[in-house]
């Protein structure tokens, strides 16, 4: 498996992106289903949506989490805007047997620090912990290709991905990509709908 300096993957080959307000057609047809539509632009936690799909609780396991100088080849446009220096933090996230998606994050070194005391931790809880408020804006999708995705999920890309920030009182803490594994599909379907009928078949 190739790794970059301080243990880090690199970020994954982006196949193509969009603005998560544009919603094009993805390029090999078909819309985005409805549940995943749900689940790469929703504004929930992907860590519940993942429990409450599998009925096992979501374990995070450290791939690694170093300092970069300056922003990372792959990274999304608004991790320019997080201040430096910069942590970056790479995990696979699992339920029960399965690993059902793989993350990385961007940090203001001093924000990680007082963040994600406890790096087992999904981001979602160490933010929320003591009921404190957040806001998250998903910013884009895309897909994405990468051949140690296809060894660690079992199965064949491309795959599905999403980038957004949190945010609290305004201030941007950190950029997030997430990336699903197609086993998903065993509860929420096909990511793309069936293409429209053609005329015969509708006579």
């Amino acid at each position: 498996m190739i790794q970059a300096t301080g243990g880090l993957l690199p970020s994954p080959t982006c196949l193509w992106q969009a603005s998560a307000t544009d919603r094009p057609q993805p390029p090999a047809g078909g819309e985005l289903s409805g549940p995943w539509t749900l689940l790469l632009l929703g504004d929930g936690s992907p860590t519940r949506h993942l429990q409450l799909l599998t009925g096992h609780p979501v374990e995070v396991e450290l791939i690694a989490m170093a300092s970069e100088a300056g922003v990372s080849a792959g990274a999304p446009a608004e991790v320019a805007e997080l201040a430096e220096p910069l942590l970056r933090r790479q995990v696979w996230l699992t339920c029960g047997p399965q690993t059902l998606g793989w993350a990385e994050s961007w940090w203001n070194q001093a924000e990680a620090e007082a963040h994600l005391q406890d790096r087992r931790l999904p981001i979602w809880r160490s933010l929320s912990a003591g009921r404190a408020e957040l806001y998250r804006e998903v910013d884009g999708f895309g897909q994405v290709q990468e051949p140690w995705l296809q060894e660690r999920f079992g199965h064949a890309g491309p795959f599905w991905s999403r980038h957004y920030r949190f945010f609290r009182h305004g201030r941007e803490l950190t950029v997030i990509r997430e990336v699903f594994s197609p086993a998903l599909e065993r509860w929420l379907g096909p990511a793309q709908a069936e293409s429209v009928r053609n005329d015969s078949s509708i006579r």
